[in-house]
């Protein structure tokens, strides 16, 4: 089965546009705000190879994929990414355009992304309302995810200076340790998060839940 379709979606960050912008092409610090993504390869700035997983059920579909900045417009903040891949155990494919946009709203920023994408394959047979629906809610996973990190509050420079000094006497005491003949103990690097499986069957009932609460609104 094969299904082609355009969705809209657009978010608000209180963060100045330029620094948006910069954070939505700075692949390394995004992907950790997509739903199920993991990015496995930097072929150059422009082009990049990863993964993406979605869980239906019992089913987990995972696509191996490449993704690249077809066109970037710095001075209006506006940028074209297209993206395709293949299920790795499925005869699946799925390919997209998306149109980024960064615009100033009194200081803040407003994002809007424009698809149009093409599935083939068990996805598809979601039909066009619950993948809108579906695309929607990850949208506004990485846009909570993207505000984490933009909408930081800069610490004030007495909380910066103590903060630097903690710093300081954490790294010396190790010193301290050795100096007295005890041996500093070292820290086990921490694993990085691997990343999780989109669960779309929790937000396909969460879509249709919302439906029928509207239709019980309409009624009244």
């Amino acid at each position: 089965m094969l299904a082609a379709m355009r969705i809209e979606n657009e978010f608000n960050v209180s963060t100045p546009p330029d620094r948006v912008y910069a954070f939505l092409l700075d692949v390394n610090r995004v992907v950790t705000c997509l739903p199920g993504a993991e990015l496995s390869e930097v072929v150059d700035p422009s082009t990049f190879k990863g993964k993406v997983k979605i869980k239906v059920g019992p089913i987990t579909v995972a696509y191996n994929g490449t993704a690249r900045i077809a066109e970037r417009d710095e001075a209006n903040r506006v940028a074209t990414l297209e993206a395709e891949g293949r299920e790795t155990t499925g005869p699946g494919s799925a390919r997209a355009t998306a149109r980024m946009t960064v615009l100033e709203t009194a200081g803040a920023s407003l994002v809007r992304l424009e698809t149009d994408f093409m599935v083939a394959g068990r996805i598809a047979n979601f039909g066009r309302g619950v993948m809108e629906d579906v695309s929607k809610r990850l949208v506004a996973q990485m846009a909570d995810c993207i505000k984490a990190n933009l909408e930081v509050v800069e610490p004030a420079p007495a909380a910066a200076a103590s903060s630097e000094a903690a710093a300081s006497s954490e790294a010396a005491a190790p010193e301290a340790q050795v100096a007295a003949g005890q041996a500093a103990p070292s820290a086990a690097p921490a694993a990085p998060p691997a990343a999780k499986p989109v669960n779309a069957l929790s937000l396909l009932f969460s879509v249709i839940w919302d439906r029928i609460r509207r239709l019980f609104r309409r009624r009244r």
